[in-house]
């Protein structure tokens, strides 16, 4: 989402802002774009040169404090000025009496005039969750997201190859589920995303012969997790003799997710494969890798080194295939 009115935060119930309406109703179509908040004080003495559009800016204490003391001429002056920035709304904070001035331009430049009892820090901090949450890049996504040793793995695959079942008993070796069947997942950070479930099927699974469980309810509130950082994607794919499968885990695959790469694992599914525990170990693996041991490439560089050393090797080593 690009942006959101001035008036949905008025109905927020998630996030406790607490705000109310003092003038501006007709601008409460006025668009929020940015979750940072400004906090322009200068405007006051007439520097608005950085006052940016479409945020939303705050008022606290120090702020309508100045304001009573200005001479109403130069307090109508400024403030007018202020609000002709394109600025998406103005929150007075500590549920302070706004100046008559004040109201007087919001309601003639049409810009929302919200109140708060919070105080700025909470407020501050407050509303910009709430707008990072509204603001960031989303989509949904067909699969299962858990939390395996702390890894969050999204598993991928056509439907009936095996995922929910996989995770049920991942779940039951005391792993958390975080979503079955439909992922929504956010950008968080320029290069993380993070999964949750809906909330209609929130922490719900679908067994095949059994039907709807609730995983929450069977196996209590350490079973689930309601958000997790996507760190890998393991995409379930039936077994084709006629494919040549990665062996050596050399080749470091990417998935792309609202632009930002997650990386990919291939794994093929066929009777007598134990994918419990293959997931399991992608989740260690995963988990030494960060900690600067890569298995297959340490395992490559020492046959390399066992090859330049052995009778008739080539000096300069050979790679592994």
């Amino acid at each position: 989402m690009d942006a959101i009115r001035v008036g949905a935060l008025l109905d927020d119930k998630k996030f406790d802002l607490r705000l109310s309406l003092i003038a501006g109703r007709q601008g409460l179509s006025r668009r929020i774009s940015s979750s940072r908040i400004q906090k322009p004080g200068l405007v006051l003495a007439g520097f608005m040169e950085y006052l940016h559009q479409e945020r939303l800016q705050v008022f606290g204490n120090t702020e309508v404090s100045y304001l009573r003391t200005m001479p109403r001429e130069r307090a109508v002056e400024v403030l007018r000025a202020f609000f002709a920035q394109g600025i998406a709304c103005l929150v007075v904070t500590k549920g302070l009496e706004p100046t008559p001035e004040l109201v007087a331009a919001a309601e003639e430049a049409g810009v929302p005039l919200l109140r708060t009892t919070h105080l700025s820090s909470t407020f501050i901090e407050s509303v910009q969750n709430c707008l990072e949450e509204i603001l960031t890049a989303s989509t949904s996504m067909h699969g299962v997201l858990l939390d395996v040793f702390g890894v969050g793995i999204l598993l991928l695959g056509k439907s009936g190859i095996g995922k929910s079942e996989i995770a049920l008993d991942l779940i039951m070796r005391g792993h958390r589920l975080v979503a079955d069947d439909i992922v929504d997942v956010k950008r968080r950070t320029p290069d993380s995303v993070y999964g949750s479930g809906s909330e209609i099927i929130k922490h719900h699974m679908e067994i095949r012969g059994l039907g709807i469980i609730n995983i929450k309810d069977l196996f209590g509130v350490a079973s689930i997790r309601e958000r997790k950082k996507i760190e890998i994607v393991l995409e379930l794919v039936e077994w084709d003799p006629s494919v040549e499968y990665d062996r050596l885990g050399l080749e470091e695959k990417k998935f792309r997710i609202l632009d930002v790469e997650v990386p990919l694992l291939m794994v093929p599914v066929r009777p007598g494969r134990n994918m419990t525990t293959i997931v399991e170990v992608a989740a260690r693996n995963h988990l030494l890798k960060l900690q600067g041991h890569h298995s297959a490439k340490e395992f490559q560089e020492r046959l390399n080194r066992a090859i330049a050393l052995a009778p008739g090797g080539s000096a300069g080593g050979m790679d592994v295939e």
